[in-house]
């Protein structure tokens, strides 16, 4: 046995692999956090440029004005550089840096009691439940395909929907920068097989875009404005690249009886007089429909066929 042979034991592989997921999963608090606002900057960013070119602005004092009025406003925005790896985290609150010893997943937290080691201030439990479910996601992925292939690509199929889920229900923004490269990996692995054959991945992305797209044309000729976001149509897509076409028809299913679920407890809490001004986003439905699907899709499909067409 190699030196790393010990990795592909089953007692040790699921281990490794939630320690690797918890670190990940703090990683994923960064770009839950950051690529949003990296996207708002990056669109600010484009803004003089476009008011630059904009014809209506030309010899037009008092729109001059108001142009330059925006710029100085985009420049203050974007004062200060921001990506996933820079500035180092710090608390919101006192702007205190966060060492390295207060950077272990979940352990930090609970060794601070969900507070800054500074000010005092309180953390949000979002980010060691982000954590966690990183970790213990990359631990069933391990333990449910074995050593391989296939629990890496789930693991980073996991990894990316938890973050879509949760910026999309933030920020209502799924960012081709995860999305897009979600679908291409679906597809890389589904050369080799790892979870459908190649064509049917291909069918899957193809559908899962214009099945969505499709129902989204409908409404907006029927109502006159926008179903969801386009944003949705990718995500859908690169779930139906991993998991392909057969089962494209259950991820759609379950998505919206998810949503029916939350609507329809929104719905009772409003009638009993709670004031819940949660607003539910289509992004983390598709997400627990694609995980439902990538680990329990065959037995779902056995025990309710309807579930996927022709399979």
């Amino acid at each position: 046995m190699s030196s790393l042979g010990w990795l592909a034991q089953p007692a040790a592989f699921p281990w490794v692999a939630l320690v690797v997921g918890l670190c990940i999963g703090s990683f994923l608090n960064v770009v839950i956090h950051r690529l949003p606002r990296m996207m708002e900057r990056e669109w600010l960013d484009q803004i003089p440029e476009m008011l630059d070119e904009a014809e209506a602005l030309r010899g037009e004092p008092g729109r001059k004005r108001v142009a330059d009025e925006v710029r100085g406003l985009t420049r203050a925005a974007l004062a200060g550089r921001l990506s996933l790896s820079f500035p180092r985290s710090q608390c919101p609150a006192c702007g205190h840096r966060i060492g390295a010893l207060q950077n272990i997943p979940v352990l930090s937290y609970l060794a601070l009691r969900g507070k800054c080691a500074q000010c005092k201030a309180r953390i949000s439990p979002e980010y060691p439940v982000v954590e966690l479910l990183a970790g213990v996601g990359a631990f069933y992925c391990a333990y449910h395909f074995g050593f391989g292939l296939k629990a890496l690509a789930a693991a980073v199929f996991l990894w990316c929907v938890i973050a879509l889920a949760l910026i999309d229900q933030k920020t209502g923004y799924l960012p081709d920068d995860i999305t897009l490269p979600l679908m291409w990996l679906g597809l890389l692995v589904n050369l080799a097989g790892a979870f459908v054959p190649l064509t049917e991945a291909v069918i899957g992305a193809v559908a899962g875009y214009m099945v969505l797209w499709s129902v989204n044309a409908i409404f907006r000729a029927v109502r006159g404005v926008e179903g969801m976001g386009y944003g949705d149509f990718k995500m859908t897509a690169a779930v139906a690249a991993f998991l392909g076409w057969r089962e494209l028809f259950m991820v759609i299913l379950l998505s919206s009886f998810v949503g029916l679920v939350f609507g329809s407890a929104q719905m009772i809490a409003a009638r009993r007089g709670l004031d819940w001004k949660f607003k539910f986003h289509f992004g983390p439905y598709i997400a627990i429909a694609g995980v439902i699907a990538l680990f329990w899709g065959n037995e779902i499909a056995g025990r309710l066929p309807l579930l996927r067409p022709l399979g």
